[in-house]
């Protein structure tokens, strides 16, 4: 393969995660004995994806140190840095000159899945400007964020028939969608919705193990469920 590249997003302030994130950055949270961001990024080696854009704000000095320019996984890591976090689509925006301009895959450093990545380098976007991966929702946010229907992905207010599911934080994202848009602070719910609307966005449910750490007590218990061989 593959040109294709790979942004993680790892510049979150880890409120939720503390005290474990006050000294070290959420993404280097170990589950099995392995940092949450290393899982994803020897996934991406595994399928090919070895160019791989990381952003960082809280204690990037830290994340960087650790992880460095990605040799000691076999890829290539280039580092954006944020003053301040500028939100998920900032943080793409203000990475865009080292994503180029083709679709790559976007994935959320403080999530840990056993989806095979393989699949998203099969993605076709041709007009549309995102492919989102859904789960069944959370106990921690039974609603949903979107509608999957027929491999489409819609908003609440533009259709009901189909199933509410949660956003998984992996996705393959054309740059196209942050055309013309400044930088700075800019959440990406907006812009998915937005696009969803012009019916660009495609989606699936995805088949596997899924789990957003986002609580020490999410943390612990993936890492004793990993440990215990669950997600073999």
């Amino acid at each position: 393969c593959c040109s294709m590249k790979a942004m993680i997003l790892a510049a979150g302030l880890g409120n939720r995660m503390r005290p474990l994130t006050l000294y070290k950055p959420k993404p280097l949270l170990e589950v099995g004995g392995k940092p949450l961001i290393v899982w994803h990024i020897e996934k991406l080696k595994q399928i090919g994806v070895t160019e791989i854009v990381i952003n960082s704000a809280w204690l990037a000095d830290v994340l960087i140190g650790a992880l460095g320019d990605g040799s000691q996984f076999g890829v290539t890591i280039r580092w954006t840095r944020e003053e301040e976090g500028l939100e998920t689509a900032g943080g793409i925006i203000n990475a865009l000159p080292l994503l180029g301009t083709e679709p790559f895959i976007l994935v959320n450093g403080d999530v840990w899945t056993t989806f095979d990545f393989e699949a998203l380098l099969d993605v076709q976007l041709d007009t549309d400007f995102a492919h989102l991966v859904f789960v069944p929702n959370p106990t921690q946010h039974p609603k949903g964020d979107f509608i999957l229907n027929q491999g489409r992905a819609y908003t609440f207010e533009q259709e009901q028939s189909g199933e509410a599911l949660t956003y998984s934080g992996v996705a393959v994202i054309h740059p196209q969608m942050f055309k013309g848009l400044e930088a700075g602070k800019r959440p990406l719910a907006p812009l998915l919705k937005e696009a969803m609307s012009a019916g660009k966005v495609s989606a699936e449910k995805m088949q596997a193990a899924w789990v957003d750490v986002g609580t020490p007590e999410r943390l612990s218990d993936l890492d004793l469920q990993i440990r215990q061989g669950m997600y073999v």
